[in-house]
């Protein structure tokens, strides 16, 4: 079923065995799954995939699990992608499209990076997972490993949103709350993990949630007829997404589906969580911890990526680039897609409508790209996001008149 052939550390470049429960690299660095492409290019079919079923499982060969029983899946992946051309008229971007990870089981993008590490977890022989979140990927990997059969230990911080902890709770998840940020949940399961035996399931702590994420990545280049968009832009906490996007463009272009330029890549933050932007703009390759780290969106409030060497090349080796918006900015972002397309946009997803309108004024962007904004969840997670002071009628009462948009094509 996989061409999985052995793990890499990008760091020091050592290969490890892909056939045990793996963590870090002895370096301290991420370890990444790399497949025989040269085996795989010879035997797969990228125009037989549209007979597979549209499950992210339709690249099978090219994801770590190896026994078809193993697979623990929902239903995840392949997830709309369709043109905005109402938010598009109003960015200056008329080739504009949405990718929305919203309707993935769970709500959100964080269900393919579950899917394809809790499957691995539990085909090596893993027995109880414990991870950190800021919410969304500990309700993901819970619900998975409830599938799944597994134990699973879920450290967020006090603040993170409220359904995510119900769904661990729903779950059975053994879930609990840390005074203070994503980083210090972090260490709380990393000790316990040590203490108990758990396996540490962390974002880029275990090689294959990165290979779940990847799949956007292929998804978008398919759904696209294999020809690739000028820019994707990313909301950026831990980064996995945009890591395993661009890992996915070098595996299809050694397959030889698809061929350069790629797509820009761009990492957007929050501007009270920006590691990557400043690191970007500095020009560094590693991110300095940011203190008091606080957005509306928190799914990108990770102070310190593990990963942020990885995001940074895969920004700068597609000529992409990283910006910050404001939370304000973020809250108008949820309303201005929702009254231009009818799509509830989860923080994190709406902070690409500030990042794309900024880009395309500064002139990163032009008027003749195809640019994809990639929404990693539904905003029905975050009801808070979209105050309603609604008025109230007595039934006798008639409606007032009241002022509505003009209705045409944009």
């Amino acid at each position: 079923m996989s061409y999985l052939a052995h793990l890499e550390c990008p760091r020091c470049s050592s290969r490890q065995d892909p056939d045990r429960l793996q963590n870090l690299c002895p370096c301290g660095s991420p370890l990444l799954a790399r497949y025989d492409l040269d085996r795989a290019r010879q035997e797969l079919d990228r125009d037989r995939l549209r007979e597979r079923p549209p499950t992210l499982w339709r690249y099978r060969e090219l994801l770590p699990v190896r026994d078809p029983a193993q697979v623990v899946s929902l239903g995840e992946g392949m997830t709309p992608l369709y043109p905005v051309p109402r938010l598009g008229a109003a960015l200056d971007l008329p080739d504009l499209w949405l990718k929305d990870e919203g309707v993935n089981p769970g709500g959100t993008f964080k269900s393919r990076g579950a899917a394809v590490g809790v499957s691995r977890a539990r085909e090596l022989g893993a027995r109880v997972l414990a991870l950190p979140t800021a919410g969304n990927a500990g309700a993901a990997w819970a619900l998975y490993a409830a599938r799944a059969g597994l134990g699973c230990v879920v450290v967020m911080p006090e603040d993170a949103e409220a359904l995510p902890m119900r769904e661990c709770a729903l779950a059975g998840a053994r879930t609990f709350l840390v005074r203070g940020l994503i980083s210090d949940a972090g260490a709380v399961a990393a000790r316990a993990a040590l203490r108990y035996g758990w396996f540490e399931a962390a974002t880029l702590k275990e090689p294959y949630r990165l290979e779940g994420k990847k799949t956007m990545g292929y998804e978008i280049a398919e759904q696209m007829g294999w020809r690739l968009p000028d820019a994707i832009l990313y909301p950026t906490g831990g980064g996995v997404g945009i890591i395993g996007i661009y890992k996915a463009l070098l595996e299809m272009e050694a397959l030889g589906w698809i061929r350069r330029p790629f797509p820009r890549l761009v990492a957007v933050q929050a501007a009270g969580c920006a590691p990557i932007v400043q690191a970007f703009r500095e020009g560094k390759d590693r991110a300095e911890f940011w203190p008091g780290a606080a957005t509306v969106a928190g799914g990108i409030r990770v102070p310190k990526p593990l990963g942020d060497f990885l995001v940074l090349e895969a920004i700068r080796a597609t000529g992409g680039t990283a910006v910050a918006v404001t939370d304000p900015e973020i809250l108008a972002g949820i309303r201005e897609a929702g009254r231009a397309e009818g799509v509830f946009l989860c923080p994190e997803g709406a902070a690409l409508v500030a990042a794309a309108r900024r880009l395309r004024q500064e002139g990163f962007l032009r008027r003749e790209d195809r640019v994809v904004l990639l929404n990693t969840g539904t905003g029905l997670k975050y009801p808070e996001t979209v105050p309603a002071d609604l008025p109230v009628l007595d039934p006798e009462d008639d409606l007032p008149e009241v002022d509505l948009p003009e209705v045409g094509r944009p």
